[in-house]
């Protein structure tokens, strides 16, 4: 049964839905009921109600997240979709406040209609792959994009307003709750609800892609040289073919740097003329040759990023991506069934000079398990110096694994295995993990890579002494604790 309450009236809704995340589709739940609220006031009153209840809450935006931190079985699910709007903008500053359900591209094409000839403000940062995130979520799993020198999000983060569990609405910044504002900035949804936050902007750039093929080994210094000549964003996208001798192992490299005002090249024209881009019709044959023709797929994809090499982009635009939605259906009826499932994120940080050495204990795991790789990148992360639980703690060398996990009881421990692998492998040369993008760490792997957790859920029980604000995540690690 599905249900959509605008939160307005007097009494909780009672109409059970199944929910699941969009990508890995591997977090089914059957949540009590659904509300969407539509202003901060609403969002109050609805807490002040299940508080009072003594009813579970859980909150969802654009329902990428698939570690269980926006669900909760028998929970009320929050559903920010209707929390759309921009509340205020100051375009002297640079400061815009939008409600927390805003997705990216809504905030875009915002900030482009107030622009300028010359340029305006745009978003510093997004995290890639898919657009239709929000900005709550966002600022809920401290996100991070391709920028060489940026920390994470919260660093783009002024202030936000905060529904805490006993149903007050109030301001979090650096100087105002303080605590709270680095408990709830990469707090997974743990302590209270995000209304709005206020995003601070960049001045809006055109940016000019570099495209070059190195080796693993020279990834980050390369990477380092560029940002130290003006680059601003980059990344290194390696070999998924795990039939060839560079397997993880070498790859494209792409930069942006600012064009020079005074370059003809650069100007409005360039940047609006027909470029070299993937269609959505290109991106679901990549998709489907990275499950079944891996070396096709990489070359396809190489060729493409060789062609648009020199090509100049918007810093607000070229930060989008084509995301196509239930891709994964076309693979499971394509095949016979050999493909079924979907793919299942993780990142893993190491220290940079371990990139190498992690990328070969990497390919070497993978390969001895038969795990696919169906997409895998790299990035530069600086240090987070501001949340209560950051994961970026030191300036790492960020490792996007995008692997493909059958839908069985089989293929999920095999998926445990590989990601617990991988967490291990980190560890081994003095990094980390992403928490929330599964739930297979171990409590060793978890107190290790995260030694204030316990600390951090001493704080939700101050805070929320309640439980109020649940997730079947936090039900995870508290289990995980208690072992």
């Amino acid at each position: 049964m599905k249900s959509e309450v605008h939160c307005s009236g007097s009494t909780l809704p009672a109409l059970s839905e199944l929910v699941n995340d969009k990508h890995s589709r591997l977090n089914p739940t059957l949540v009590k009921s659904r509300v969407a609220p539509v202003s901060a006031g609403n969002m109050v009153d609805f807490v002040r109600m299940a508080r009072a209840a003594g009813e579970k809450i859980c909150v969802a935006g654009g329902r990428h997240a698939m570690g269980g931190q926006q669900f909760l079985d028998r929970g009320i699910l929050v559903d920010t979709s209707n929390l759309d709007k921009v509340l205020h903008f100051d375009g002297e500053q640079g400061l815009i406040e939008v409600q927390a359900g805003m997705r990216w591209p809504q905030l875009v094409d915002y900030l482009r209609g107030t622009a300028t000839t010359g340029g305006g403000w745009a978003i510093r940062q997004k995290q890639t792959g898919c657009d239709a995130l929000s900005i709550g979520g966002a600022l809920s799993a401290n996100i991070h994009g391709r920028g060489l020198r940026q920390a994470p999000f919260v660093s783009d983060v002024e202030e936000f307003k905060l529904v805490t569990a006993s149903g007050e609405l109030i301001n979090c910044s650096r100087r105002e709750n303080a605590e709270l504002f680095s408990l709830a900035a990469g707090g997974y949804g743990l302590f209270g609800l995000i209304a709005s936050a206020t995003l601070r902007l960049a001045p809006r750039r055109r940016l000019r892609r570099r495209v070059e093929m190195v080796g693993a080994d020279c990834a980050v210094a390369t990477l380092e040289e560029r940002a130290a000549a003006g680059a601003s964003h980059g990344d290194f996208q390696f070999n998924i073919d795990d039939q060839a001798d560079d397997f993880l192992q070498s790859g494209i490299l792409s930069t942006y740097a600012p064009v020079d005002p005074d370059d003809g090249a650069g100007g409005d024209t360039a940047v609006q003329s027909p470029r070299k881009e993937l269609s959505e019709e290109d991106w679901r044959e990549l998709i489907y040759l990275a499950h079944c023709d891996k070396k096709k797929a990489y070359d396809k994809y190489v060729r493409h990023y060789q062609n648009t090499d020199g090509q100049t982009y918007w810093s607000d635009v070229f930060q989008l991506s084509t995301y196509v939605e239930n891709y994964h259906a076309a693979i499971d009826h394509g095949h016979g069934g050999r493909h079924a499932g979907s793919e299942l994120i993780s990142e893993l940080y190491v220290p940079r000079s371990m990139l190498a050495v992690f990328l070969r204990d990497a390919a070497a795991l993978l390969r001895a398990q038969g795990s696919s790789v169906i997409y895998g990148t790299v990035r530069l992360i600086e240090k987070d110096t501001e949340t209560f639980m950051p994961w970026a703690k030191e300036s790492w060398a960020c490792i996007v694994l995008n692997l493909h996990v059958e839908h069985s009881e089989q293929g999920l421990a095999a998926a445990k295995k590989s990601f617990s692998g991988l967490i291990d492998a980190a560890i081994a040369l003095g990094g980390s993990y992403y928490l929330t993008y599964h739930r297979f760490a171990q409590r060793r792997q978890l107190l290790t890579c995260y030694p204030q957790l316990e600390a951090f859920l001493r704080l939700k029980q101050v805070y929320d002494p309640q439980d109020l604000y649940m997730s079947d995540w936090y039900l995870y690690l508290l289990n995980e604790l208690r072992s």
